[in-house]
């Protein structure tokens, strides 16, 4: 999904912390809604995370919350053809990387381009977390489905997404095909929101909201408002970043923005506050409300809820000319196996099936992992965890000797609201004769109803149709289709139903209804060209994603600090708990932690995580070396300040529960 690339303002925040059958086949036979059906497993669960989803106001914001301190010995479900975990060698290592999402493998490119020896392991078969492909075999062809994110911005060329930057310090390239809208299907009708002209824009402004004009002022008034914090995004990227002093250094780059633009502090605050209390003052038109909020649900929450933050990049950079979106040539597995060219290239190294059940703690220090098959992977420098914080504390298990603070941070990180789970549709269908001239992307957002929350998974869902542009993914004459809901799918429905049984099937086509006339919208035939469906319950996002519960992500409202979000989460309250943890040694990365959901963000927190674990001058280096790969980088260096900071911190970076030499002569 696109989002957001935070800029100077969390810069400030570094230094503030110490295979397919996992989807069972759809039946042929398309039911329509059981409302009974699922009223009677709503009502049998008694608790908020349910009863919320049963009445949903469009300013309603949900979160779902569980406690993982009552469930030490809860085990994630694994499907046959995605892996049993059993595989993995002993070793040693620098840095030893605990999953391959974006985050994981973007840590472990980066690390071992600095020259560490780094090992990932991940416990599907397949690389790339949520950014991930399955085929499926019919009638001689081969179908290929998205299961995660698939609208991408930035990745065509040099760009401020912090992916595409990533790529090109690894000096890795992936092919894309590009297309410059996004459609909808509203209430009110189809309209297509353009990328890469704030005319068009405008002009669409002028189409469709009430009053065109007042529209238009109050985009642009919003803009106004927002200038300063989005003009950060190209002072200083995420990728300066660093969680110890020698930020001050990698950050140096950003000062000629700061002298100038001193009312930056003054915006520092709003930077994480929730995005509707700036918009609310400003914007009246129901259209460009409506605009706003779907441009922030792909971060979880609506306006009401999502950082400032969010919203910067967009418009920044939407309406550049130069802006579109891709999609990835082979499906987004393409993201993974891009990261991992770059880790081997410098010398790392990805074991595949390799679960690891415990991150092993020795006085204090986090010193290795025991896989499930029992051997033991040791780690000189750090682990890494890529894993949401959910499955992380489990991994920390219950009879090792943990320092004092572990419990308190497990006990805050086990309780962290997170967002509901996902509902998939996979839909292979003949295309003989299909005139799709109507629509002009692969994308598209579907509003059931506006008076509804984007939140309700019953009411606002996407779909894609990537083979529109990669004719890679299935054969000649078909398409594929992926229709997902927001993710706002309550999971206690279905955790009292056995995968197979006839409850489970029909209540799978019972709540995926809603997806099916949603691309009907788009097709309305769809249903007599189906080849073959797939429907994705949250158990299977579940099992199939290694995610617990099948969640979409973490999920703290913007307008308060999240726990374990640093020392002045009081004063400024950012959102997401930060990459360092009580025990030394251990980092997390990922869409769980600083600085957020999304395929750019969660990379990021890799880079940011890499970077922490090398000293400065290193990260200097690296800055230099990449901001002279394209004009459009030339931002990244901390120019001749950075090399004047670098004394003046050196002796502090990595930070002290870093440093191999230290945790050594303990």
């Amino acid at each position: 999904m696109f989002r957001s690339r935070y800029g100077l303002a969390c810069a400030l925040i570094a230094l503030m912390a110490p295979s397919t059958a996992a989807f069972a086949p759809a039946s042929r036979t398309f039911a329509k809604t059981q409302q009974s059906k699922t009223m009677q497993l709503h009502s049998e669960v008694k608790n908020d995370n349910v009863s919320q989803t049963e009445d949903t106001k469009r300013d309603k914001v949900m979160t779902f919350e569980y406690d993982m301190s009552m469930e030490p010995k809860y085990e994630k479900p694994t499907y046959p053809g995605t892996g049993n975990g059993l595989s993995g060698e002993s070793g040693e290592y620098d840095v030893v990387v605990i999953g391959s999402g974006m985050g994981g493998l973007a840590c472990g490119a980066i690390s071992a381009k600095y020259g560490d020896k780094v090992l990932v392991l991940e416990s599907h078969i397949k690389c790339g977390g949520s950014a991930h492909t399955f085929s499926r075999m019919h009638n001689g062809g081969k179908y290929s489905f998205e299961v995660g994110p698939s609208i991408f911005e930035g990745l065509d060329r040099p760009s401020l997404n912090p992916l595409r930057m990533i790529f090109d310090i690894l000096e890795e390239e992936m092919p894309v095909e590009t297309y410059t809208g996004l459609g909808y299907w509203t209430p009110e009708g189809y309209w297509r929101f353009p990328i890469g002209s704030k005319q068009n824009f405008e002009d669409l402004l002028m189409e469709r909201a009430d009053d065109g004009p007042k529209a238009v002022a109050e985009w642009n008034a919003l803009r106004a408002r927002l200038k300063t914090l989005g003009g950060s995004t190209t002072a200083v990227s995420l990728l300066n970043l660093r969680q110890d002093p020698g930020f001050l250094a990698t950050t140096a780059g950003s000062l000629p923005f700061v002298l100038t633009h001193p009312d930056v502090f003054l915006d520092l605050n709003l930077t994480f506050d929730s995005l509707h209390k700036t918009v609310d003052q400003i914007v009246t038109d129901p259209f460009l409300l409506n605009f706003i909020d779907t441009m922030c649900i792909f971060c979880g929450f609506p306006a009401k809820g999502a950082m400032t933050a969010h919203m910067l990049y967009i418009l920044e950079r939407f309406f550049e000319e130069s802006a579109c979106y891709s999609v990835p040539i082979g499906g987004t597995c393409a993201l993974g196996d891009t990261l991992v060219r770059g880790l081997e290239k410098f010398g790392g190294k990805i074991q595949l099936n390799a679960h690891v059940d415990e991150v092993i703690v020795e006085n204090g220090r986090a010193t290795g992992v025991r896989l499930k098959n029992g051997k033991i992977v040791k780690a000189k420098k750090a682990v890494v965890s890529n894993a949401t914080p959910f499955d992380t504390i489990k991994m920390l298990g219950t009879e090792q000797e943990l320092p004092s603070e572990v419990q308190v941070w497990k006990d805050e990180l086990g309780k962290l609201p997170r967002h509901g789970a996902i509902m998939h549709l996979f839909i292979a269908i003949d295309a003989e004769g299909l005139d799709l001239s109507h629509i002009e992307d692969p994308a598209h957002l579907v509003i059931q109803d506006w008076g509804r929350s984007m939140q309700d998974s019953q009411n606002l869902c996407s779909f894609f149709i990537p083979s529109l542009l990669d004719k890679s993914l299935c054969p000649e004459g078909k398409h594929v289709i992926h229709v997902y809901s927001s993710g706002g799918e309550p999971y206690e429905p279905w955790e009292k139903l056995t995968p197979g049984s006839k409850e489970y099937e029909a209540y799978k086509e019972d709540r995926a209804e809603c997806l099916w006339t949603a691309v009907e919208r788009c097709i309305p035939d769809i249903r007599d060209r189906v080849e073959f469906s797939i429907i994705g319950s949250p158990l299977a996002h579940e099992a199939f994603l290694r995610r617990d519960r099948g969640t979409y992500g973490m999920a703290w409202a913007a307008g308060k600090g999240a726990p374990q979000s640093g020392l002045l989460s009081s004063v400024l309250p950012f959102p997401f708990p930060n990459l360092k943890t009580p025990i030394d040694g251990l980092l997390r990365c990922g869409d769980s932690c600083f600085p957020g959901i999304g395929t750019p963000s969660a990379a990021a927190s890799g880079a940011i995580c890499a970077n922490s674990m090398n000293p400065v001058g290193k990260h200097l280096d690296l800055l230099e070396e990449a901001s002279k790969r394209d004009p459009m980088y030339k931002f990244l260096s901390p120019g001749i300040m950075g090399r004047i900071y670098e004394p003046l911190v050196q002796g502090s970076t990595p930070s002290a529960e870093l440093k191999v030499e230290q945790s050594q002569e303990a």
